[in-house]
This record gives structure tokens, C-alpha cells and sequence, in this order.
């Protein structure tokens, strides 16, 4: 099976401001930009168009497919009461506390690194279920390095370190493709 992960567009949000579960309108400019530049790749093609339900990633989704598939184990990370604060608001004892513990704090009181890990790891289980040669997922940065490292193998537990240690940015729209 070989899955295209797409990031979503360009969110409207303040720079510097912490967002994950937000569910906040893609840039229109970079949503033509992202379609043209997947267009260009031949993608999606004919093949099943899974994505987040949150609106920057499900605007793409639907210029894409007339049936895209919305799961939520696609979303972003809840940051809880962190989401769309500035990080330079949030205080730095609370991020010290996350970095000390990257699997199992909760930001904010939202997700833990490992609660987004077990559901990312469902929506893997299912999708290499389901009998498809090829898919196109539209979801977030966190949510493809998370299923890059489970793709890499070992446990749940050593996936989700490595992807929360990820030093590579994944830039807005870029494309990377697993191959199982």
C-alpha cells in the first residue's frame, strides 16, 4: 500500500500562537496554491481521499474528492487550554513540565503525545485494513509524523517518542509518501 500524506494548508492564525485542535479556515491563496501544486504530482488520481475534519485540512479534501473520507483520529493534537495562545503567554514552568514528560503531559489539560499516538495507530490499523493500493490522507504535521514513525515500526510508545522528537518541519502542503 502506499499512502500520500498531505498537510493541510496554511491556517489563518496569528503567528507565534499555539493551535492544534483549533479548528481554524485555511488561507485561501495557499488552498489554490497546495491544489496546483498536487495537481502538478498527479495526485489524488482516482484513489480514496481520507482526511481531518477540521476545516483547514477538510476544505482541501473536498476540492479533491466528492467523497472524502473524514476521520477524526486524523486531527491535530488538543493543546486544551494552550490553544490559541501566544506562546510567549503560556508559562515557561508549564512547558518545561511537557518537555520533561513529551509522552504523557497534557498540554493545556488536552491530549498527551501517546493519547494522539493511540488514535493515529487505530486510524494505521484501519486504513492498511482496508484493502486499498494507493490513498491520499490530508491531515496535520503532527498526525504525519506520527504515522511516518508507526510505518518505521517498534512500539506504540517508541513511535510516538520518535515522532515527538522529529527534528524535520513539515512545511504547509508538502507531501510524503509511506510505502507498506
Amino acid at each position: 500500500m502506499r499512502l500520500y500524506l498531505v498537510r493541510h494548508p496554511r491556517p489563518e492564525v496569528p503567528a507565534g500562537h499555539c493551535y492544534g485542535r483549533s479548528d481554524l479556515a485555511a488561507d485561501r491563496a495557499d488552498v489554490e496554491r497546495v491544489l496546483a501544486a498536487l495537481a502538478s504530482q498527479g495526485l489524488p488520481g482516482a484513489m480514496p481521499v481520507y482526511a481531518s475534519p477540521l476545516a483547514r485540512s477538510a476544505v482541501l479534501a473536498e476540492q479533491l474528492s466528492p467523497a472524502p473520507v473524514f476521520d477524526a483520529r486524523l486531527a491535530e493534537m488538543d493543546f486544551g487550554a494552550w490553544e490559541m495562545r501566544s506562546w510567549d503567554d503560556i508559562p515557561r514552568s508549564e512547558i518545561d513540565a511537557w518537555s520533561a514528560d513529551l509522552l504523557h503531559y497534557r498540554p493545556g489539560g488536552g491530549e498527551s503525545v501517546m493519547d494522539v499516538a493511540a488514535r493515529v495507530a487505530g486510524f494505521d490499523a484501519d486504513i492498511r485494513r482496508a484493502g486499498h493500493a494507493q490513498a491520499l490522507v490530508i491531515c496535520h504535521a503532527g498526525t504525519m509524523r506520527l504515522l511516518h514513525s508507526l510505518h518505521l515500526g517498534g512500539t506504540l510508545v517508541e513511535a510516538a517518542l520518535r515522532a515527538a522528537q522529529a527534528p524535520h518541519r513539515i512545511g504547509y502542503g508538502e507531501v510524503m509518501m509511506l510505502e507498506t
